[in-house]
């Protein structure tokens, strides 16, 4: 289950040896981690990355790595929630990520390229229009098409000229190779000026939480705030050449986009802990609209979906002033990986950015999927069968597809053997 991203050499780099001190300490070694370390450093900030495992070896190395402001139908909605104000920050929030993003990819990775952007749907046409309305309003050049490389008929798509893809760990290798990072490094224990991890302590004046999910329960309510949601891909060999990037307006629709001679299909999407489609749904996909093609790998997914369909960027919660979250990127995670490192770095360097009360972690809660949540949750911790995950013990449900346990209700996973895949639970389970 190797993505073919996972199949370049990624950087290696020691555990911590002892406990060390340093001005701001980042948890998580993925995109979003190394990217936060990476513009630190630039600014001149002593910072420290840990990683439970090795670098990329979560979403990073999993992603289809799409780079761009496009994501699904988000600005009409963003004008239906909060205004048409809030729609144009989250533009202007996104094109500042996406050209740093490609600015820097653009130099250090040869697998770089430029390409549209399409976001499609099969039989409605209104939402189509309802964005493309939304986007020109905002000053966002996006048009209506419905011709399209896809090998079936739509009923419209938002295109958006001269987005970009590329190869993350080639990219992460070419960013990360000066940073100070420590390897199979787990945190276990928050201490407000501290954490403890499995090699000693680590003091720090400042923490970035950059772990997918946040792993420190106490604070900010996420297990509330977000659920998880699984996707997956097949890369396929003599399948159609694709040369833009395209991507369903439902969340359980499919995905298109090329990468050297193969073209990477996904879709099959669903919570995490709910039935779907898994890799077999696209096997049919593929077998009906592409009879010739042969699989050369296949992986899965997890993303963290928030409230509101925005990023959690800044303090963790009103009450951890030197603590700060990046998560939540809705299946968005370059350049939300991006815009997370250029605001984090503004708030510990105590500059002003604009885009803070945008995608402040504790903005209002009161969205219908809030409810959603709790649900699941409060559903969950009442059914009674074992195996209970560690987190905060909802009951597991087995998924056949992949061989693994996996929770409803905020997402971690585990193997067949009870190892842990997914946070945010950082324990492993034992298997009666």
């Amino acid at each position: 289950m190797n993505s073919i991203w996972n199949s370049a050499q990624k950087l290696k780099f020691d555990e911590m040896g002892a406990d060390i001190k340093t001005d701001v300490l980042i948890i998580g070694g993925g995109m979003c981690g190394i990217l936060c370390a990476y513009m630190l450093n630039d600014a001149g900030v002593d910072c420290v990355l840990v990683e439970a495992s090795e670098i990329c070896s979560g979403t990073t190395g999993k992603t289809t790595a799409k780079i761009t402001l496009q994501h699904g139908l988000i600005y009409s909605k963003i004008i239906d929630k909060y205004g048409t104000d809030a729609a144009q920050l989250y533009y202007h929030s996104q094109r500042s990520a996406f050209d740093k993003m490609c600015a820097l990819a653009s130099k250090i990775d040869d697998d770089f390229n430029w390409c549209d952007s399409f976001v499609y749907s099969l039989n409605d046409r209104t939402v189509i229009e309802r964005e493309i309305g939304a986007m020109q309003k905002i000053g966002c050049d996006a048009t209506f098409t419905r011709k399209t490389e896809l090998p079936f008929d739509i009923a419209g798509a938002v295109k958006v000229k001269n987005q970009a893809q590329f190869h993350p760990i080639k990219f992460i290798n070419a960013i990360a190779s000066n940073l100070k990072i420590y390897e199979n490094t787990k945190v276990l224990e928050f201490g407000g000026n501290y954490v403890k991890t499995n090699r000693g302590k680590i003091y720090a004046k400042k923490i970035i939480v950059a772990t997918h999910f946040p792993l420190f329960n106490k604070h900010g309510a996420y297990f509330a705030k977000m659920y998880q949601h699984r996707s997956y891909v097949l890369a396929l060999k003599n399948a159609q050449k694709i040369s833009g990037m395209y991507v369903d307006e439902d969340k359980k629709g499919l995905s298109f986009r090329g990468y050297n001679n193969l073209l990477l299909l996904g879709g099959g999407s669903h919570r995490t802990g709910k039935k779907g489609g898994n890799w077999q749904e696209l096997k049919i996909v593929a077998d009906k609209y592409y009879p010739h093609a042969h699989e050369v790998a296949k992986w899965a997914t997890q993303d963290c979906m928030t409230l509101d369909d925005m990023p959690y960027i800044g303090r963790y919660s009103k009450t951890t002033p030197n603590l700060y979250v990046a998560t939540g990127f809705n299946k968005w995670g370059m350049t939300s990986s991006m815009l997370s490192a250029m605001m984090l770095r503004d708030m510990i360097c105590e500059r002003e950015n604009e885009y803070t009360k945008l995608y402040s972690p504790s903005r209002s809660v009161l969205h219908m999927q809030l409810a959603i949540n709790l649900f699941e949750t409060t559903k969950n911790l009442f059914t009674f069968t074992k195996p209970r995950c560690p987190h905060l013990g909802c009951a597991l449900k087995y998924n056949k597809q992949e061989r693994s346990w996996d929770c409803p209700c905020h997402g971690s996973r585990f193997d067949s053997d009870g190892k842990l895949l997914d946070n945010p639970a950082t324990d492993d389970i034992v298997l009666d």
